[in-house]
């Protein structure tokens, strides 16, 4: 069989970015590569825009998962690269480009070179939002083909090619979308004692909500909330009767996230009262915290260190929100930093992946599973 040329396949991939359960390009792609493996050793099953590919194993114990997410995100690439995205305002922005190849590549390694056990392929969509892998788990196809393990990575750019980074344990915060809208009374500027000016309200609202952190949250613990939009009025002599607050949440347990929603209630309760207004939450999507089981994170970390020669880093949690977090939540396993060079960070409109860190991961995590589907 031709050398296939996973650069072209990412470039092909990162023309083509889609929003999450819109990846319809995307899965037709990936379809149209995986049909072309050999038939006889391999399951295809679509759910939505995702698909699972169940590979066979020679003689099979359990089940190991790989999973790769798919969609893109809503920006305007800026890198000026000649397979730039053809979708206006959509990019491949956060590497899932990248986490696609490599999974390609490590499905046609394992095809061509089967282990002993069975392997299950995972294309997820909507990873960054709504939120494709809750819903992809509680499928029925999932539940029938449920791994043992589940492994999965994402690309870091401030690491060089050549490293990964991991660690046991907690990897990735829990996160939480927070959208709050205000309504008041709106008139004449000339004549705010009439009104409920909700600018004002909104503005004492987010400064209420800076004290989450510090005042109800163990100094040990780690949170954030931060409202990074804010909208409200029309003109500059009118005062506005509504305004919407727009931010993120996150914290390093799920114990902490329940108790940040609750001081956003009781703190949204007091201002409906301070400023006579009405107000509405809406929590949108909400990620549980990616975490890597200690024993086979261990495993896999010894195997890097002792099977390859790619440079290990055991790095710290994250505040970063992945919804890999619902998998790792039913499934032992783990996900992993892949190192990729980029001076722009993930979701920045320059990012722009180094390109050899395809060849990188896809020996090594293919190496790896001959490790461990092979190892009774």
């Amino acid at each position: 069989m031709a050398k296939t040329d996973y650069v072209q396949i990412r470039r092909d991939l990162h023309q083509i970015p889609e929003l999450g359960f819109q990846e319809y390009k995307t899965q037709a792609y990936l379809l149209n590569y995986i049909r072309s493996l050999p038939s006889d050793r391999i399951e295809i099953k679509q759910w939505k825009t995702g698909i699972f590919v169940k590979v066979l194993g020679r003689k099979p114990v359990r089940l190991i998962g790989y999973r790769a997410d798919i969609d893109g995100l809503p920006i305007k690439e800026e890198t000026g690269l000649p397979f730039s995205s053809n979708h206006e305002q959509e990019m491949h922005a956060c590497g899932h480009d990248f986490h696609m190849t490599i999974a390609l590549g490590v499905l046609t390694n394992i095809v061509e070179n089967q282990i002993d056990d069975d392997m299950l392929f995972v294309f997820q969509p909507a990873e960054e939002g709504p939120g494709g892998a809750e819903p992809m788990l509680k499928s029925d196809i999932m539940q029938e083909w449920k791994p043992d393990i589940m492994i999965a990575l994402h690309v870091a750019p401030e690491y060089p090619v050549g490293t990964i980074a991991v660690k046991p344990g907690l990897l990735f915060a829990n996160t939480s979308e927070l959208f709050i809208d205000l309504k008041g009374k709106g008139g004449h500027a000339a004549y705010p004692h009439q009104t409920n000016d909700m600018v004002v309200a909104a503005c004492n609202l987010v400064a209420q909500l800076q004290t989450i952190v510090s005042r109800n949250i163990d100094p040990l613990d780690s949170a954030v909330v931060t409202i990074g939009k804010i909208t409200g009025g029309t003109v500059q002599n009118v005062i506005a009767e509504t305004a919407r607050l727009e931010g993120t949440m996150r914290t390093l347990s799920a114990e902490s996230m329940t108790k940040v929603k609750d001081r956003v209630k009781a703190l949204v309760k007091g201002i409906e009262a301070g400023y006579e207004c009405e107000c509405t939450i809406d929590f949108g999507s909400g990620y549980y915290q990616v975490y890597n089981e200690e024993a086979i994170t261990a495993e896999f970390m010894d195997f890097i260190r002792s099977e390859t020669n790619i440079e290990l880093i055991e790095c710290k949690e994250a505040m970063t929100g992945e919804d890999f977090g619902y998998m790792l939540k039913e499934i032992p396993g783990f996900m992993f930093w892949l190192g990729v060079n980029s001076p722009y960070g993930l979701h920045h409109s320059k990012l722009n992946p180094d390109e050899g860190a395809l060849e990188t991961a896809i020996n090594m995590i293919t190496s790896y599973l001959h490790f461990k589907g092979n190892k009774k």
